[in-house]
């Protein structure tokens, strides 16, 4: 193995012994301030990426309204940041009123859906399970008991989340929808949600600080070596 290999993936651990560990994800609540790296995120996902997030092959200026469009004070969007403060995962959670049909699976006022993506570097790490076991937990906690996704059916990685989730799922003409019954809020899963987002919250500031002062010492070394 490639020495270098070691660091080519910021989250990658090894133990004692060097075999690999799965590393502790966290998931933060994404704000007004991450637009930005939302956009670059999206418009680094390789095409069969976007095409699988999104649907369709969105062109760069349709994902980047998309990012515009995206209303804070409504939808809840949760994100993952490596040790280089790269955004490298986003889940939005979107919410709708419930529409009156007989056949409806809840009887609350509103329902949610889920839409993920995962950057390459960081597959296969649970990053995508940790941001749906967010979305849903942060349901609960809003009094909606209905967490929808919507996917092609092609789609591995949320077909897998689904699927572990216990999600009910119907295919129909290459694509697929599932939902998942959840349970009401209680004490621990409020306190789960709210211990979640303050770690999250320590991580993020520390790894902004350090990027921060790693941005600000190379302009500082580039302004001394240019006047020596």
């Amino acid at each position: 193995m490639n020495p270098t290999d070691v660091f080519s993936n910021p989250f990658r651990r090894r133990d004692s012994n060097g075999e690999r560990k799965r590393p502790t994800v966290l998931v933060k609540e994404l704000s007004e301030r991450d637009r930005r790296r939302m956009v670059k995120h999206f418009l680094a996902l390789e095409p069969r990426d976007r095409l699988l997030r999104f649907g369709t092959m969105l062109p760069d200026e349709q994902v980047t309204a998309y990012v515009d469009r995206i209303d804070f004070a409504r939808d809840n969007v949760f994100g993952v940041y490596n040790r280089l403060f790269t955004l490298v995962a986003v889940g939005h959670l979107a919410f709708a009123p419930t529409e009156p049909d007989k056949n409806a699976v809840t009887e609350k006022e509103q329902v949610a859906e889920f839409g993920v993506s995962v950057g390459k570097t960081v597959r296969g790490m649970g990053v995508g399970t940790k941001l749906f076991e967010r979305a849903a937990i942060h349901c609960r906690n809003s009094d909606v008991d209905t967490l929808y996704m919507h996917c092609l059916s092609s789609n591995a990685t949320m077909m897998h989340i689904a699927k572990k989730a216990g999600m009910e799922i119907h295919r129909d003409y290459g694509e697929a929808d599932a939902y998942l019954k959840l349970p009401p809020a209680n004490p621990t899963s409020v306190l789960q949600e709210a211990l979640d987002e303050q770690f999250a919250t320590l991580d993020y500031t520390l790894k902004a600080n350090k990027r921060f002062a790693s941005k600000w010492l190379n302009r500082l070394i580039g302004r001394k070596a240019h006047t020596d």
